[in-house]
């Protein structure tokens, strides 16, 4: 009999142990992906600094990473900067910085929808890896104008997102686009379309959280009241349960700021 319930209890450790190493894994693609993604714009910046600046989408994520640990998954992606063996004379500088813009909204009174547009990117987990999606909220309506959930943290799904806010503009519309300094709104992609269409841009500069609370607040609104805080089965349901969302609280969520009117209604009678 105790031999029978040690192996009851090995058989239980063993797939408790192998869940821990899947969810693990997962959550050291997603810290690859950030650090990748910071890369792009600080090529040698070390980890002890990339430490610092993931905590707050680490945090979003429900991913818990030290900084050993952190040091040790970078060493095994190849990820970590080389050492400098000698510097030579530069005559051509091959790094070049992405554009970044003032904060044009910070002391703005916005009072109509299409005005001021907001965006930000959010993490969901799921059994298969994480996604990412990709949002841009009217300041004055709080109306989600433009989504997009996609694999990747490249800026193709911020572009998406905002292709879809802009079919729907109004003609002569020409919102200020705010988002922090992300490399997916700095990318000269994601920028040289902003002023094709005519839309001012600007950024965090200083207290990124802060300086875009509204963006903040939807993405604890939609994991906190739409359940997208939860770890999904298959990212297909994780899909799902976006579009579902979105549609849900534009369509359904009074606010107070509104008068306890929906977003939808709001942006329409504007519009």
């Amino acid at each position: 009999m105790e031999v029978c319930r040690r192996l009851r209890m090995s058989r239980q450790n063993f797939y408790f142990r192998r869940k821990q190493r899947e969810r693990r894994g997962l959550d050291e693609d997603l810290v690859v992906a950030l650090v990748q993604r910071e890369r792009q714009l600080q090529t040698r910046l070390g980890t002890r600094k990339l430490c610092g600046m993931l905590r707050k989408d680490l945090a979003e994520a429900g991913v818990t990473i030290g900084r050993d640990r952190l040091f040790e998954v970078l060493r095994q992606r190849d990820l970590l900067v080389p050492r400098r063996i000698a510097e030579f004379p530069r005559t051509t500088n091959s790094h070049h910085y992405l554009p970044v813009f003032t904060n044009r909204i910070k002391d703005l009174e916005v009072k109509k929808p299409n005005e001021v547009w907001v965006g930000d990117i959010s993490y969901l987990r799921t059994k298969e890896g994480f996604l990412y999606l990709a949002l841009l909220t009217d300041k004055a309506s709080r109306k989600i104008v433009g989504y997009h959930c996609g694999d990747s943290l490249e800026s193709e799904g911020c572009l998406r997102a905002l292709e879809k806010a802009l079919r729907d503009l109004p003609e002569g519309a020409s919102p200020i686009h705010h988002s922090d300094r992300g490399s997916q709104y700095c990318c000269h992609r994601y920028v040289d379309r902003l002023q094709e269409r005519g839309l001012g841009i600007s950024m965090t500069e200083v207290d990124h959280c802060a300086e875009n609370a509204l963006a903040e607040r939807m993405n604890g609104i939609l994991k906190s009241e739409y359940a997208l805080g939860r770890e999904f089965r298959t990212k297909a349901d994780a899909h799902l349960a976006v579009d579902q969302a979105v549609h849900l609280y534009n369509t359904r969520r009074p606010h107070t700021a509104l008068k306890f009117r929906v977003p939808a209604e709001v942006h329409s009678l504007a519009a």
